[in-house]
């Protein structure tokens, strides 16, 4: 196949939607040769972060001299940034001669009556055919869905299970309360692994320390409590934090300072996260310098986490996409533009909570701009999003659905002045159109 063609044939499994389990991929690797038993994994779960700790944490690992596949989803700007290694991403020749691979194990199993696999469990496979060619040393695995029976769950050789902040997410598909939610993720632990978590709620840490001990894990919790922060604004943060190394000594090196390239205090959780998920790998034999951990902070850049593609007037985006997520945005907001005018754009799918991501962010919103997501099935209307925001931003706040992203994107300009600033958020989905369409405005101006 073409890649061109591997995309369609992609895009017609993607029809038949997706089953959660591990019967079909399990199938599809061994008749690929089980790719995924030559690499070794820091496997990710979590509802929020797990995009950003995967950056710190690979980048880290990059600049010690390792060798990292990276695996991604959502993605932002292309199709093909799910794939990587050492940031590069997967060619398209190479995602179209492993697809041409792929499809031909799934010919097999349909012609011995085998269940068929979904396009993500597809994707996942593909993507572990090319960490093993590449030779990678260690692959940085984000889940998809949740944890036990998610696809890329299907992995044994898990060194380090690393969970981001846990919250309400997936209603009535993971589970109806927090503590089912955090029992589908904890089943990434793996007997013996290491485990590292971001601080979470009491029922959720009693859940996964329970399920580490009952595999004979270390637990490793990573408590942004201890960091202080020393300079921030919104193109990142500088902090203190104790090194694990370091903690018991009475020195003065004992809180060392670290700078993260990413915007929002919460990107702190997140660093500190992949600090601590550093330390158990060091643990675990790996050598990674101070100095590799201070220039992976700093390196990082992850499209969609309040990253700024204008400067005036300042134009962001942000995938905050559930409540918890909204939050952190708002926080951020009110700490970097106290008193500025907010303009939003925002687009959102019909199975979030977006009654309380519009609860969160209406208050701030001088306009807003609601758009319908490229998913046509998922979407929530933009006017029923905009009647939802109305009831929740205040009385004088304009609020108007639009009829395409781009007549979104023009309006907020035409209204912002040099000191507004104009978010775009919810969804990640549509965060590559709005990259696109404001690239493309600043070539013209």
């Amino acid at each position: 196949m073409t890649y061109k063609e591997a995309r369609v044939y992609l895009d017609n499994v993607s029809k038949y939607g997706s089953v959660l389990g591990l019967g079909p991929i399990r199938k599809l690797l061994c008749e690929l040769g089980n790719p995924q038993d030559d690499l070794q994994f820091i496997h990710i779960a979590g509802t929020n972060g797990k995009g950003s700790v995967l950056a710190y944490t690979s980048a880290i690992l990059q600049k010690a001299g390792y060798r990292i596949g990276r695996y991604i989803s959502p993605t932002v700007v292309s199709y093909l940034e799910r794939i990587q290694v050492d940031t590069h991403w997967i060619s398209e020749d190479a995602f179209a001669r492993l697809a041409s691979m792929v499809r031909k194990a799934i010919a097999r199993m349909e012609a011995a009556g085998e269940t068929l696999p979904t396009v993500f469990e597809i994707e996942t496979a593909i993507a572990f055919l090319y960490f093993r060619e590449q030779h990678c040393d260690l692959v940085v695995l984000e889940c998809g869905l949740g944890g036990k029976t998610d696809a890329t769950n299907i992995i044994e050789n898990t060194l380090l299970a690393v969970f981001t902040s846990i919250s309400r997410d997936h209603l009535g598909i993971l589970g109806n309360t927090l503590e089912e939610i955090a029992r589908v993720k904890s089943g990434i632990i793996k007997p013996g692994c290491a485990v590292v978590s971001a601080g979470q709620r009491p029922e959720v840490t009693r859940i996964l320390t329970e399920r580490a001990d009952q595999l004979h894990c270390r637990f490793y919790p990573a408590d942004s409590r201890q960091a202080e922060i020393l300079a921030e604004d919104y193109t990142g943060q500088t902090f203190s934090y104790p090194f694990p190394e370091n903690r018991g000594r009475d020195t003065d090196t004992a809180a060392m300072s670290f700078h993260c390239s990413l915007a929002g205090r919460h990107q702190v959780d997140n660093a500190v996260t992949a600090i601590e998920s550093i330390y158990a790998l060091k643990t675990l034999g790996y050598s990674i310098p101070l100095a590799a951990i201070r220039q992976g902070l700093t390196s990082v850049v992850w499209h969609g986490r309040l990253t700024c593609l204008m400067k005036k007037p300042l134009f962001f985006i942000d995938g905050a996409h559930n409540e918890d997520a909204s939050r952190r945005l708002r926080e951020s907001l009110e700490t970097y533009f106290p008193g500025k005018r907010l303009i939003y754009i925002m687009g959102v799918f019909r199975d979030k909570e977006y009654e309380k991501i519009a609860a969160v962010m209406g208050a701030l919103a001088y306009s807003v701009y609601t758009v319908d997501l490229p998913d046509a099935g998922r979407t929530l209307p933009a006017d029923e999003l905009a009647a939802v925001m109305r009831r929740s931003c205040p009385p004088d706040t304009s609020v108007r659905s639009e009829e395409s992203i781009p007549m979104a994107v023009e309006h907020a300009l035409k209204e912002a002045d040099a000191d507004d600033i104009i978010l775009a958020f919810g969804s990640l989905s549509y965060l590559g159109r709005i990259t696109e369409i404001l690239d493309e405005y600043l070539v013209k101006k």
